[in-house]
C-alpha cells in the first residue's frame, strides 16, 4: 500500500519563540521530498512532531489520512540528526532490537539486520559495538536503524552530514530504491546540490515558513534568469539603464546580471557590443543555491 505524509498547518512555540507557523506540505507516495533551510528554520522541529515526537500546538500529522498514533509510528522508519544509538551495544544485536520494537518478529528482524548491513556494506561489524565504528560507519547503522522494519515512510535528519562520497552514493541509491516501491522519502540537508540531483520536490523553510514548494525546475523557472556576459572592455555599470536588469557583479570584464522575465537578452548583447568585443554571452537559471540564498535573506 502506498502512503502519503501530509503536514497540516502545524505550529509550535516555545515562549515568545516561534519555531514553526502554520507550516503545510506533503511527501506523496514514491517521492523524495527534500526540506532545505538554514539552522533554526524549523527543519528538526517539523521531523519531531511527523515522528509523534514532539507534539504541535495546532495542525495535524496525517499518513494516508490517518493521523499519527503509536500504530502509524511504527511504520515511520526514522534517523535523528543527533543519531540515536548505543553505543556500547553491538551493531547486530542494537539492529534486531530496534526492528522487534517496531513490532516484527526475531527471525525476520534477524533476516532484515543482514539484508540492511549488507546493503550498506557494514555486514563485517555486526560483531562491533558502535563506538568503535567511524562516524561514517555509525551513520550507515544509523541509516539501517531506520530502514530495518520496512518503513511505509522514510524522515530523515541530514542523513548524509559527514559522509565520504562513496557513503553518499550508497545512502543515496538506497532512498531512491526506497522511492522506487513507492515509499515517501523526506530528508534535510544543507547539500543542496545533492537534494538538487536526488529530489522529485524541495520545501524551503524559513523562520517556520515555508517559503516556497515545488520542483527544482519549477523553482528555478520562478526565479531570475541569470545572464554572465564577458565583454572586457565594458565599463562599470554598462547596463544600468536597461529596464529590468540588475548588475549582480562586474570582475575583470565579466559582469553577472540578473534579468527580468519581460527583458530580452538580446538588447542587453546589443548593448553589451556597443563598448566592445563580447567574447561569453551564456543565460542560466538559479541553481537550488542561488534561490536559497534569494528565499532565506528576502
Amino acid at each position: 500500500m502506498s502512503h502519503t505524509l501530509t503536514i497540516d498547518g502545524i505550529s509550535k512555540r516555545y515562549g515568545d519563540v516561534v519555531a514553526l507557523d502554520d507550516l503545510s506540505f506533503e511527501v506523496r507516495p514514491g517521492e523524495i521530498f527534500g526540506f532545505v533551510g538554514s539552522n533554526g528554520a524549523g527543519k528538526t522541529t517539523t521531523m519531531r512532531i511527523a515522528l509523534g515526537v514532539l507534539s504541535a500546538d495546532s495542525g495535524e500529522v496525517r499518513l494516508s489520512g490517518k493521523p499519527v498514533d503509536l500504530d502509524v509510528r511504527r511504520t515511520i522508519g526514522y534517523m535523528p540528526e543527533e543519531r540515536g544509538l548505543y553505543p556500547k551495544m553491538k551493531v547486530g544485536k542494537q539492529l534486531a532490537y530496534l526492528a522487534e520494537l517496531h513490532g516484527i518478529s526475531r527471525s525476520a528482524a534477524r533476516n532484515a539486520v543482514a539484508r540492511w548491513t549488507e546493503r550498506l556494506g557494514i555486514a563485517d561489524r555486526v560483531g562491533d559495538t558502535v563506538d568503535a565504528l567511524s562516524l561514517g560507519n555509525q551513520q550507515r547503522v544509523q541509516l539501517a536503524a531506520a530502514l530495518v522494519h520496512d518503513p511505509a515512510v522514510l524522515v530523515l535528519d541530514e542523513p548524509f552530514s559527514g559522509l565520504d562520497p562513496v557513503a553518499v552514493d550508497v545512502m543515496s541509491d538506497v532512498l531512491v530504491e526506497k522511492a522506487n516501491t513507492g515509499v515517501p522519502v523526506i530528508f534535510s540537508s544543507h547539500q543542496l546540490e545533492l537534494v538538487q540531483r536526488l529530489c522529485h520536490r524541495v520545501g524551503i523553510i524559513s523562520h517556520g515558513r515555508m517559503r516556497a514548494v515545488g520542483t527544482v525546475d519549477e523553482l528555478r523557472g520562478g526565479g531570475n534568469a541569470r545572464l554572465e556576459v564577458h565583454a572586457p572592455e565594458a565599463p562599470v555599470g554598462w547596463a544600468h539603464h536597461l529596464d529590468g536588469v540588475t548588475t549582480i557583479s562586474h570582475l575583470d570584464g565579466r559582469t553577472l546580471l540578473s534579468l527580468d522575465d519581460h527583458v530580452d537578452d538580446q538588447l542587453v548583447l546589443h548593448t553589451a557590443l556597443k563598448t566592445g568585443p563580447v567574447h561569453e554571452f551564456s543565460l542560466h537559471r538559479p541553481t537550488l543555491t542561488d534561490l536559497f540564498r534569494e528565499v532565506v535573506t528576502a
